[in-house]
């Protein structure tokens, strides 16, 4: 059913009547709702006219003219009363605009009717209300019609059509246009005579002349309406505004607001009309305004309010839209403005409040503060901003510390003896994000890092990194500029956020900051400043090597610097033992111009990783990554320093009175060797025989025939790049084989791992140089173990693994410059020397001690003394304890 109330509807009230409008001029529609009326001459208009009009009709002067005449030989009963031709006039006038005028005397502009009786039509004519507009998505024009009078005859069924032509200029000429330019559309009829007519008007000519007439028929009546005109443009009706809104601003005021619908091409004004209701006063307001939003002063808690709004063009004709839906808003009994705050740390911030308590609002005096209903803010903070209105400051805030689910702090406003449920919330978040930027080798692009985990517990805020640019370099103290451009960042797998500046002004300065967004408002942490140039991380150093140098034996490290930039550069370097964990140290360059550099390495013959990166001089931008790492290769650096330790065996065999010297030495180690051995060379010297060697290849044994007086060896190790130059000299003499120096040679177990041993010599006249141990389980044909003693040691420590039931046999030889001496030979550990023996008892009152120790250590409350007491209590006196004498307490029990 079509809404009457807003449609324009032109019924014929007659039967079997054709009418046709002469046009004079066409009637400009207006931007609100009128009414069309057509009656025969001389027939009063009393009853058609609204009040505010004359009633005298001789003295009106008409310009619209109706001519009716039949379509059909009809006979009926009111055909008779009217005459062949007869002239209509027809009136528009408004609420708005009531100067309606009938002309009756130009001819140009009558209408006749012949043949034609409509008694009712001559009595009451034709009455309609007409309003047209324009859609506001400006494409589609409507016009609806209403009779105000309804027929009094059978119902025929009724059709009206609209017939229109869109004119860019119309002319002033009193002829009508060809019926064939005219277009036609059908319009929309309800059984209430109500129609809706559409006509469509492309955008680009709303601003065009749109003329159109109507036509209805109703049984086999047709009647043709006077012309009218109207420029779509200034009809538009605008849809309802949408997203209508109130809220409680920060300043205490309620906030109406809303939206239009759509974009139109002009600006819009808005009527809105509220009430109030409240416990103090009632009140209703009407107001216009150009904004999309109306402050409402003097909010009192416990309120209600309902508000509507429409709008209209603001500049030239228009009609006013509907109203929007009521919306209706009803305050809390305490008031908070603002309700909540976003601030950053370091601010001040301040609460307002109106406290309702059982339909009193309480004064401003009596209120008080609470922090999460735990802190009461201390009165100095509170100010009286007027009888009802109280407020609160909060200095230099910290960073709000999220409490569970709570990421903000609660601010009560209270009364003196009890507190709302209802609370505004604090957030103080810390902006203080450090951005960090990075320029390629290539210096093609610039790439900087954030972090935005010190506001991760601002829920429903987001992120947005934004930027200026200068032409050249930074300002002394960064700024937000006014004007800025977003830059899309991406988050990365480490939590930062990752942005891109491709192509780069290297000279440029990079004024940047982050931007949180969030519902209750925006904060900007601190600009910095980036230049590129300042910023470059250079490509790692290339063609990196690394060697030991031969018969320096230096650590030599070689690169080439990047292309980019082209500044001069600094160095490190990093080496370190290759391996799973390398042990790195670093080596500073500090000259541009090299491109090596060379070092002393502990180890000469370890395999090293190297690696080189570079900054610029000048301290600015960052180390390049390492390089691909260079590993040095073990050779032959020196000639090994020295030569093997070696000692012999000697096999004699009496009925041939010779010798067999069989020669032991362990591998040379890669630091003696420097850095390998390839092979090992015996050298003789005898006084018969001078001079010779001999090559043993990799062996570590050598078997020669002691024949001579006296015969000496040297044992040289053999590298790619010569023999050794310091090496260990051993002369077999049989003359001072039977010089002997050692008196004697005690040995001494301290536990099953080392064995202690102490010698005492006489005097020489010989060069002692050093002693050589041997060391074997007696009676077994195991391999002899040896080690080499300095001449200046007289008592030594020697580790290995002793078997305690076992005996050794411990044989001590002194080497002279002029061969080897007679050995000191022990078969067992010494037992009868009281002052050694303690020592060498230690390996049996060690294990004995340790649990009394133990066991004493219990015992806190007992004196030094009564401790020292009750551990030599249990040693016997001889000469007291009759079954004590008799035993040799000094003589050590031999528990092997």
């Amino acid at each position: 059913m079509i809404n009457c109330f807003s449609v324009c509807l032109l019924t014929v009230l007659t039967e079997f009547i054709y009418v046709i409008t002469a046009f004079n001029l066409a009637y400009p529609i207006t931007p609100w709702k009128f009414k069309l009326s057509c009656m025969p001459r001389n027939t009063t208009y009393d009853f058609l006219l609204p009040a505010g009009i004359s009633k005298n009709t001789s003295s009106l002067s008409g310009h619209y003219e109706a001519l009716v005449e039949t379509k059909l030989n009809s006979s009926g009963t009111y055909l008779s009363n009217l005459s062949s031709r007869t002239t209509f006039h027809c009136c528009f006038w408004s609420e708005e605009d009531k100067n309606c005028s009938v002309h009756a005397d130009n001819i140009e502009g009558k209408a006749f009717v012949s043949t034609v009786n409509s008694l009712v039509f001559q009595q009451i004519g034709a009455n309609w209300n007409i309003q047209c507009w324009m859609k506001e998505d400006l494409k589609l024009f409507i016009c609806y019609m209403e009779s105000l009078f309804k027929s009094p005859f059978k119902n025929y069924d009724l059709k009206v059509h609209l017939l229109y032509l869109l004119l860019e200029v119309l002319e002033e000429s009193p002829l009508l246009p060809q019926k064939s330019s005219f277009q036609i559309v059908q319009c929309n009829c309800s059984v209430h005579e109500c129609c809706e007519c559409h006509v469509p008007v492309p955008t680009v000519k709303i601003n065009y002349t749109l003329l159109m007439y109507l036509k209805i028929t109703s049984g086999g009546v047709i009647f043709h309406s006077p012309p009218m005109s109207v420029q779509p443009i200034n009809v538009v009706k605008p849809d309802p505004p949408l997203g209508l809104c109130m809220k409680i601003t920060d300043t205490g005021n309620l906030k109406i607001s809303w939206s239009s619908p759509t974009l139109v091409p002009f600006q819009l004004q808005y009527q809105v009309k509220y009430s109030e209701n409240s416990t103090k006063n009632m009140r209703k307001a009407d107001e216009t305004v150009s904004a999309t939003s109306l402050l409402v002063d003097s909010v009192l808690p416990g309120s209600s309010y309902e508000v509507q709004v429409r709008s209209k063009r603001l500049d030239g004709p228009g009609i006013w839209s509907d109203w929007s839906t009521p919306l209706t808003f009803t305050t809390q009994d305490v008031i908070y403005f603002p309700p909540k705050i976003l601030t950053t740390v370091g601010s001040n911030v301040s609460f307002h409040c109106i406290y309702k308590n059982e339909n009193k609002i309480v004064s401003s005096k009596k209120i008080v503060w609470w922090m999460n209903l735990a802190e009461k803010i201390p009165q100095s903070q509170y100010d009286v901003v007027g009888d009802h209105v109280s407020k609160v400051t909060f200095p230099n805030l910290n960073a709000t510390k999220p409490r569970g689910k709570f990421t903000y702090d609660a601010v009560y406003c209270c009364n003196e003896h009890e507190c709302h449920h209802r609370y505004a919330e604090l957030y103080v978040i810390d902006v203080n994000i450090n951005i960090s930027c990075e320029t390629d080798g290539y210096l093609t692009k610039m790439t900087c890092r954030w972090s935005p985990s010190a506001i991760q517990s601002l829920v429903g805020s987001t992120l947005q990194l934004r930027y200026q640019r200068s032409s050249l370099y930074c300002s002394d103290v960064p700024s937000i500029h006014p004007i800025s451009e977003p830059k899309d960042c991406h988050l990365q797998r480490d939590g930062f956020y990752e942005c891109l500046f491709q192509p780069i002004f290297l000279l440029s300065g990079y004024t940047m900051w982050i931007r949180i967004n969030h519902s209750l408002g925006s904060l900007d942490s601190p600009p910095t400043c980036v230049i590129p140039d300042s910023v470059v991380k250079p490509l790692p150093p290339s063609s990196v090597k690394a060697e030991i140098t031969v018969k320096i034996g230096l650590l030599k490290i070689s690169w080439e610097k990047p292309v980019f930039p082209e500044n001069n550069l600094q160095f490190q370097i990093r080496y370190g033992l290759s391996g799973k964990k390398v042990q790195w140290k670093v080596f500073e360059v500090y000259d541009a111009k090299l491109k090596s550099a060379s070092f002393p390495v502990p180890d000469l013959c370890a395999v090293y990783a190297v690696q080189v990166r570079c900054k610029r001089l000048d301290g600015l931008g960052y180390w390049s990554n390492w390089s691909t790492p260079a590993y040095t290769i073990v050779t032959d650096i020196k000639v090994p320093i020295r030569g093997p330790e070696f000692w012999r065996i000697i096999n004699e065999d009496n009925t041939k009175k010779e010798r067999n010297v069989t020669l032991l030495w362990k591998p040379l180690m890669k630091n003696d060797s420097l850095c390998s051995v390839r092979r090992y060379v015996v050298k003789h010297h005898t006084s018969r025989n001078g001079t010779w060697s001999e090559d043993v290849g990799n062996h570590t044994k050598f078997t020669f025939l002691w024949t001579e007086q006296a015969h000496s060896v040297t044992v040289l190790a053999v590298n790619s790049i010569g023999a050794s130059s310091a090496n260990f000299n051993l002369t077999f003499s049989w003359p001072m084989s039977k010089v002997n120096i050692v008196q004697s040679l005690s040995a001494y177990p301290l536990n099953s791992s080392c064995v202690i041993l102490s010698w005492m010599l006489s005097p020489s006249d010989y060069n002692l140089m050093y002693f050589i141990l041997e060391w074997k389980i007696l009676h077994e044909d195991n391999e002899i173990k040896w080690l080499r003693i300095p001449s200046s040691v007289k008592k030594y420590y020697v580790h290995d693994h002793f078997i305690p039931i076992e005996k050794y046999q411990f044989s001590l030889y002194p080497i002279f410059m002029e061969g080897v001496g007679k050995p000191k030979i022990i078969d067992s550990f010494t037992q009868d020397d009281e002052k050694h023996q303690h020592d060498a008892g230690l390996y049996v009152i060690v294990p004995i001690i340790i649990p009394s120790s133990i066991l004493l250590l219990g015992t806190l409350l007992i004196s030094h003394q009564r401790m020292k007491k009750l551990f030599w209590e249990d040693v016997p006196n001889p000469k007291n304890c009759s079954w004590a004498q008799g035993l040799n307490f000094q003589k050590r029990m031999d528990i092997l």
